[in-house]
């Protein structure tokens, strides 16, 4: 008893901590190596390509089109973190439009805003292969889901964006996602 005594005088609250840390990091250890508890690769469920559409409100360009165009690429940032070239499947620009109301006030119109000349709105469509998991797509680290931050440059611009749109699609869809996602649109 004198002997338990005098060791628990030397230990002190850190050794204490320190040794409480170690027995809850060999509890995790044994329960991640008998599959309890699941890691980081074992939530991946597959890998598929997705198409996902960037919308740009207000972009303002005075040239005669869009720079970003069909079949071209485009250099993606993901929440300001660089990512990848990735295709572009679909551009589709519209002039900022207004609504006015009829004389009658039963039915309004949306005409064009000539205040405005140089804005539009841009819906930009991209593919990409990313990793399934349920919580959704991963693309660069990042899921991607509808309202996520996204920057996509070219040699002569730098537009921002966010997600709009998001289709997981096998190999076989591919064709009819595609003709899903409006690829037939003019830019104007």
């Amino acid at each position: 008893m004198e002997k338990f005594k005098e060791i628990m005088k030397k230990i002190r609250l850190v050794d204490f901590i320190i040794i409480a840390f170690c027995l809850v990091a060999l509890c995790v250890g044994f329960y991640t190596y008998k599959g309890f508890r699941q890691t980081a690769d074992k939530q991946i469920e597959a890998t598929s390509k997705i198409v996902f559409k960037v919308f740009m409100r207000g972009v303002t360009f005075s040239g005669e089109q869009i720079p970003i165009k069909k079949g071209e690429k485009t250099f993606i940032s993901i929440r300001n973190v660089p990512y990848s070239n990735l295709d572009v499947v679909d551009v589709n620009a519209d002039r900022r439009k207004i609504v006015i109301p009829t004389p009658t006030g039963q039915k309004v119109l949306t005409v064009t805003d000539v205040a405005q000349p140089d804005l539009y709105d841009v819906v930009v469509t991209l593919t990409d292969t990313a990793k399934i998991t349920k919580d959704g797509a991963v693309v660069g680290g990042n899921k991607i889901k509808m309202g996520l931050p996204i920057t996509l440059e070219g040699a002569d611009y730098k537009f921002t964006g966010s997600v709009s749109d998001l289709k997981v699609i096998d190999a076989v869809d591919d064709e009819k996602v595609n003709r899903d996602m409006n690829t037939t649109d003019d830019v104007q």
